[in-house]
């Protein structure tokens, strides 16, 4: 993929299913050439310094009329990916996007690959690693807080410390360098003051930055795993014979059960350690109608908790029919939702699917199942959590350390005097890590982990 930077590359860029609106995204060197042979403008909609928008119509093989498109088009390096690119908005009909793609495909394109869209971006010095792969955070991003950390590195936050600190380094390596070549003369072109302030200053930002993201292991990071459903469908067995299972749980209070339909008006959380996994489940109260008070307060509560979490688990009770707000949730498509029909051990009133979820809390039935689909489930998704975006904070957990270490021991020799070539080793040895983490020094590995990542369009 790395070499193959001259390539026309064509991918859906919006997301899976049917919609108003769909994209395709085309970017190489022969995009306009390939897209003019099989549009036909009608007018321009939009001129900017740098791109403009056309309205037209597709010609396809497979269609008997021209489909209506607009045309997004930077016809020089000043788009996203450093070279001409255009983006075709049209009816978001999967076998329509897929047929364009084909079409320019047959005309020379090629499907691009995962992540190739903004891997180009970072080769022509669009984004730096981080802001890539903070690019994956905003598309994965699950509640505000995980979306707002992400922007914030895809703005530049992270980069910008980074871009700090390594200048720092850089201009200190210039003046010991100086220093060095010059060793016969009686000239000082740093203090040693001013060395050791300056190594301070760097380790202070990169030990601030290391906290960072080592604090996920926080209760407020853990994966928060929630039950919802209506009233007394039974959230408070299940969240109390899940917690009754691990010795390693920490809680508020066992959760009070009762016949009486909205026994819990408030959110009631554990901390249970399933294995190698850690997590908070979650009980909200059931869900209400027009509620007012203290019911209002348990509803919005629930709401922020939902919006949270990691995994929704929607509680139903198999022993009666469905309320039309379980089968509106049931139609929702989710990806985090898992549906579980609890109470199973008496007479059933719905079908439940083969493939879900049943039991019965009281009695134990299922528990343990419910415990590896959790863990399960848990596991095919990733969290982007405050500090840095999770693959990043992977990715870097090394080079950072390296980098610390290094300035740990630049200011220790620059602390003992007349060791000032030692003193720069450890510098480029601290600017090499940092190098790695912004993307100033990559190998092909480095950038196989952070793009295999993403998903093809982006």
């Amino acid at each position: 993929m790395y070499d193959r930077l001259e390539d026309t590359i064509v991918a859906i860029a919006s997301a899976p299913g049917a919609a108003a609106r769909g994209i395709v995204r085309l970017s190489g060197p022969d995009c306009l050439d390939l897209f003019k042979a099989c549009w036909q403008p009608t007018s321009v909609t939009s001129q900017k310094r740098f791109s403009y928008v056309e309205a037209g119509e597709l010609t396809l093989p497979e269609l008997i009329a021209p489909l209506p498109a607009e045309a997004y088009i930077w016809p020089t390096s000043k788009s996203y990916t450093r070279q001409p690119m255009i983006e075709l908005h049209l009816l978001g009909s999967p076998p329509l996007l897929r047929m364009v793609v084909r079409r320019l495909c047959q005309l020379g394109a090629r499907s691009a690959q995962r992540g190739e869209f903004t891997l180009r971006a970072f080769l022509g010095g669009r984004l730096d690693l981080t802001q890539a792969e903070a690019v994956l955070g905003v598309i994965d991003a699950v509640g505000e807080n995980e979306l707002a950390q992400a922007l914030d590195q895809l703005a530049g936050g992270l980069r910008k410390q980074m871009q700090q600190v390594r200048e720092s380094l850089l201009d200190l390596l210039v003046h010991l360098e100086a220093g060095l070549d010059f060793v016969e003369e009686d000239i000082e072109f740093i203090t040693v003051e001013s060395l050791t302030q300056q190594i301070e200053d760097a380790l202070q930002t990169l030990t601030r930055l290391a906290e960072q993201q080592t604090q996920r292991s926080d209760l407020s990071e853990l994966p928060k795993v929630v039950l919802y459903g209506l009233p007394n469908v039974g959230k408070s067995s299940l969240f109390n014979a899940l917690i009754a299972t691990t010795q390693s749980a920490t809680n508020s209070h066992q959760a009070l059960v009762s016949e009486v339909a909205g026994t819990t008006r408030d959110y009631l959380t554990a901390t249970v350690r399933w294995g190698e996994t850690t997590l908070q489940l979650i009980d909200t109260a059931g869900k209400e109608g027009l509620s007012v008070g203290p019911l209002a307060t348990a509803q919005t509560q629930a709401a922020e908790q939902l919006e949270q979490a990691r995994l929704r688990l929607l509680c139903l009770d198999a022993s009666r029919t469905l309320e039309p707000w379980e089968e509106e949730q049931l139609a929702i498509d989710d990806p985090l939702k898992v549906v579980l029909y609890h109470k199973a051990d008496l007479p059933l009133a719905i079908a439940i699917p083969p493939e879900a979820w049943s039991g019965a809390a009281i009695e134990g039935d299922g528990i343990e199942a419910l415990k590896a689909l959790i863990l399960e489930q848990l596991q095919s998704t990733q969290s982007h959590e405050e500090g840095m975006v999770t693959s990043t904070a992977v990715r870097c957990e090394e080079s950072l350390t390296a980098a610390i270490d290094s300035l740990q021991q630049a200011l220790e020799i620059a602390a003992m005097g007349n060791a000032e070539e030692l003193v720069a080793a450890e510098l480029r040895s601290a600017l090499d890590g940092l190098g790695q983490i912004v993307g100033a020094v990559y190998t092909d590995d480095i950038l196989d982990r952070v793009f295999q990542r993403f998903c093809i369009g982006k």
